[in-house]
């Protein structure tokens, strides 16, 4: 026999402490008996003394609360081998850590809180494999897994500081997404998404022309788009560094970063070209929800089978008679009153 929790048995130290509580209050009873006195009206309101009753409750209330620990202690005995299926998709999450993503139209900035949603997001996915392309002029990535954990630690520590190139390049980004899924599948049939967080402005090149390339490979595009239209300083740092300023042009003015109509028009095409969708953030969020809400009508495929040892829970074998010993307990009288007793000797 096996515990699945056996630090549960510390709860057993509890049960000196109410046999302990039980003996006090006893002696506390009797005491405050005996100041009463032994005049008749007493001895018709005073429950009779029964050493032997009122040990036999006790005995059964620690009986009583010992079983009731050891079902929470969840005894195990015998098992059983079962085979174990993960259904889910392949998912690349292909985020912009461009400089412009310190923008803070969005609290506290862009970048920041587009890790804090893809990280809850994470927290939702169960089986699926997921890979994380960084990507400003040039892309740094991550492998595709199912150790979400892994994913949040690179995330949160890389920045737009951390890279190589600056620039927004949509494009080789949608491309490094589309081989990092052909490196790690292990199904033709797993569903095939990239995830496409950025704020939309990038002059290198057309990304629609990559998206119709990789619509004809079955992979869909979700995109994100994050900023507002009018436009926000760019930082030239991180939050909280001494000495933070704004970038600025040749000419000293303030650089600002938009989500142009015609960065949302980019963006939009992309995704309706792989069947995908786009969201734009709104206030405060970058717009995950709309993105899980539409990722869970895809069909989850098998991706992965294991042989795993079931135990065989067996806690009911203890709740059980906890349950009976504590009604017993409870209906076992601390006494009889002194006038049944002495009408049964008349």
């Amino acid at each position: 026999m096996t515990l699945r929790d056996p630090e549960a048995l510390f709860f057993l130290l509890l049960v000196p402490l109410f046999v302990g509580l039980a003996i006090f209050a006893a002696h506390r009873r009797d005491a405050a008996t005996l100041r009463m006195g032994e005049s008749p009206l007493v001895g018709r309101l005073v429950v009779g003394r029964s050493p032997a009753l009122r040990a036999t409750r006790a005995t059964l209330f620690v009986l009583g609360l010992t079983c009731l620990v050891l079902a929470l202690a969840g005894p195990r005995l015998g098992s059983r081998q079962e085979t174990v299926k993960k259904r889910g998709l392949d998912l690349v999450i292909a985020l912009d850590f461009s400089k412009s993503m310190w923008a803070e139209d969005v609290a506290p900035n862009r970048i920041e809180r587009a890790k804090a949603e893809i990280s809850a997001f994470l927290g939702s996915l169960a089986g699926d494999r997921v890979g994380v392309v960084a990507f400003a002029g040039e892309t740094v990535e991550f492998p595709m897994t199912t150790d979400y954990a892994a994913i949040e630690l690179f995330l949160r520590d890389l920045g737009p500081e951390d890279m190589p190139v600056g620039g927004t390049g949509i494009a080789r980004a949608l491309l490094a997404s589309q081989r990092l899924l052909e490196r790690g599948a292990k199904g033709e049939r797993a569903a095939k998404v990239i995830l496409l967080v950025t704020d939309g402005e990038d002059h290198e090149s057309d990304p629609r022309v990559v998206a119709s390339e990789i619509a004809e490979k079955g992979t869909r595009i979700f995109t994100v788009g994050v900023g507002n239209a009018k436009g926000e300083p760019i930082p030239d740092r991180p939050r909280g560094i001494e000495g933070r300023s704004y970038l600025r042009d040749r000419r000293g003015n303030v650089i600002l970063t938009a989500l142009t109509p015609e960065a949302e028009a980019t963006l939009r095409d992309v995704a309706q070209k792989t069947g995908g969708v786009y969201v734009r953030a709104s206030k405060g969020t970058v717009g995950f929800r709309e993105i899980q809400r539409e990722l869970e009508r895809l069909e989850r495929t098998e991706s992965e089978s294991k042989r795993v040892t079931v135990h065989e829970e067996r806690f009911s074998v203890a709740l059980f008679p906890a349950f009976l010993f504590l009604l017993a307990a409870r209906l076992v009288p601390e006494g009889w009153p002194r006038r049944r007793k002495e009408e049964a000797t008349r």
